[in-house]
């Protein structure tokens, strides 16, 4: 998450520096534009870490998450991070396999950012419930302060933008 919110920013940061040191903006339109630009590249950064992905228990299993421990998780454990807002989230999944000859009516979990015990899923040929869930969160206060920074400069923009059209308006009224 932290990486896609960079990346936005990155791309935020291209679109301002897009152009010829000595280039001159033409109309307030085409300054209302390129805000409009940056300002959607700073929403989806600041919304990376304000909204965690909603993942499918299968997308955990399969996510390199559980594979870089050392030593290896034991095969009946699932984990998955996530940032949400000024938190880094840990949630741990014990699991249970189902046998095949199971009575238990098998129903897939969808897509959700924190499973609840009772919650199936297949994977690879293998089918399993989680048996308990646990979670914690640690607050990284430069989180926080990205954050803020994001709600400022998309202010900054907006003010921008607004003294943008009115000037404009203002110089396209030409009374004849």
């Amino acid at each position: 998450q932290i990486q896609d919110a960079r990346n936005h920013v990155n791309q935020a940061i291209y679109l301002l520096m897009n152009r010829d040191v000595n280039y001159q903006f033409k109309t307030g339109l085409e300054v209302l534009k390129l805000m409009d630009a940056v300002m959607l590249q700073l929403s989806r950064a600041r919304n990376r870490l304000t909204t965690p992905a909603t993942l499918t228990l299968p997308e955990i299993a399969s996510s390199g998450l559980t594979k870089m421990f050392t030593p290896v998780l034991p095969p009946d454990i699932l984990v998955n991070f996530y940032i949400n807002l000024n938190k880094l989230c840990l949630t741990v999944y014990q699991l249970h396999v189902l046998q095949p000859n199971t009575t238990k009516n098998f129903k897939p979990a969808g897509g959700s950012i924190l499973h609840n015990p009772g919650a199936m899923f297949e994977f690879g040929s293998q089918r399993y419930e989680v048996s308990h869930v646990h979670k914690v969160e640690c607050v990284v206060p430069w989180l926080n302060d990205a954050l803020v920074f994001f709600t400022v400069s998309l202010q900054l923009c907006q003010q921008l933008k607004d003294k943008i059209s009115v000037f404009s308006s203002y110089w396209n009224y030409r009374p004849y």
